[in-house]
């Protein structure tokens, strides 16, 4: 690897700080994607319904993206690595409570406010700024694609894990093990401490207000978000009742299990694709065909009979798109409003896309105990995605300089 990647620091310290950082989104997401393994035992333990547990995970998606925009300020001005720690050990206490609960309010505390949190400080909005900033602004787009790509590598690697650990120990014992490997995730943050105090200077660039004041008259910021509600809406509602839809089906849980696993694995390829294009095209096109090709992968999985072969195609395509929005949008922020202030202002851009969470997860549960079937959701989401589309359109990659004030790179 030329050292031309790196800006800034040591070649090999910052390559250190990226490989800690990947491993770090591999937890983070791998941990967040198995909880659709556990709606059927915790059903089945309390008598609970779907849509009761979807309202504890649709309270996860959004405490997620609440806490995410209090994490990156503390992050910004702070450091990362105490956000990350205090992340993980939220992560762990909320996972460690969701085993064996009894009441419905240790259920929402545990996987809904406890784990949301836990999330917030671990995943994509604090570890992506840290590795950006070690990097040149040339090769931006394709470390925050690795990254990305590491998040799904965990789902892959780690939902089949899990499941099979449910099979050898319980869903509790499961439970436990992972509230451990959430713990470690705290260790994975000490070599970000690089980066807590920004490398750029604290008296270079806009300050944190002006960036603010500046965002919130920038039109496509605001469109980048609410098209980011799409992609949560999305991805949240597959994550967490595409294990039951296919349970419901007929097929065996192993099966569900690998169906999030190989969403997790094409995303590999498909985030670090977009990330790579991202800094070759413009972002806004990146986007517009990645909400496209959803609009049509959805439609054609309700339209086609349901089988194996073709519940394993759409897990394949749909993870080759599944969090290729990340690179584009973190991208369009960075480009906009550069990287000082990038986990605030990425963070309220993610806030959207974990609203999308927490209607996409919460309605699915409310529509299966309503009908009896997610079909509704599913169309649901292809309405979303032309939305989208639409929304995405009128984005212009418009830098803050052309307002007067030069973003701090």
């Amino acid at each position: 690897m030329s050292s031309s990647l790196f800006a800034h620091r040591p070649p090999a310290a910052s390559l250190f700080l990226i490989v800690s950082g990947c491993v770090l989104l591999m937890f983070s997401f791998g941990l967040r994607s198995s909880f659709g393994l556990f709606v059927e035992p915790l059903d089945e333990l309390n008598g609970w319904g779907r849509d009761v547990i979807g309202l504890a995970l649709a309270i996860q998606n959004l405490v997620w993206g609440l806490v995410a925009v209090l994490a990156g300020g503390l992050a910004d001005r702070f450091g990362t690595v105490k956000v990350i720690v205090a992340g993980a050990l939220f992560y762990a206490l909320g996972i460690w409570l969701v085993g064996g609960v009894e009441q419905v309010w240790g259920l929402h505390t545990g996987a809904g406010f406890l784990v949301g949190a836990g999330i917030a400080g671990t995943a994509f909005g604090l570890v992506l700024p840290a590795m950006a900033r070690v990097v040149s602004p040339s090769r931006r787009q394709t470390v925050l694609g690795i990254g990305t790509a590491a998040g799904s590598m965990g789902q892959f690697v780690l939902v089949p894990v899990i499941q099979q650990l449910v099979e050898i120990f319980g869903w509790i014992g499961a439970l436990n093990a992972m509230a451990v490997m959430a713990l470690f995730m705290a260790l994975l943050a000490m070599p970000l401490a690089r980066t807590s105090v920004p490398i750029e200077s604290v008296d270079y660039g806009p300050r944190m207000s002006e960036i603010l004041r500046v965002a919130r008259g920038h039109g496509s910021y605001w469109l980048l978000t609410l098209g980011f509600f799409v992609c949560g809406f999305h991805v949240a509602f597959i994550t967490v009742h595409m294990p039951a839809f296919l349970t419901d089906a007929g097929f065996s849980s192993e099966v569900a299990a690998w169906s999030i696993s190989l969403i997790g694995l094409y995303n590999v390829i498909g985030a670090f694709l977009a990330g790579v294009l991202s800094g070759r095209m413009a972002m806004r096109s990146v986007l517009i065909g990645i909400y496209a090709a959803r609009v049509i992968a959805i439609a054609l999985f309700m339209l086609v009979p349901l089988s194996l072969p073709s519940v394993l195609i759409f897990s394949c395509v749909m993870g080759f798109l599944w969090l290729a929005t990340v690179p584009p949008t973190t991208g369009l922020v960075a480009a906009m409003f550069g990287t000082r202030y990038m986990a605030t202002l990425y963070g309220v851009v993610f806030l959207g896309h974990q609203l999308g969470s927490f209607w996409g997860v919460w309605l699915g549960g409310w529509l299966f105990e309503a009908t009896g079937s997610y079909a509704g959701l599913w169309w649901t989401g292809v309405a979303l995605g032309v939305v989208a589309v639409v929304l995405h359109w009128p984005i212009r990659e418009t830098p803050v300089e052309s307002t007067g004030m030069a973003p701090a790179n």
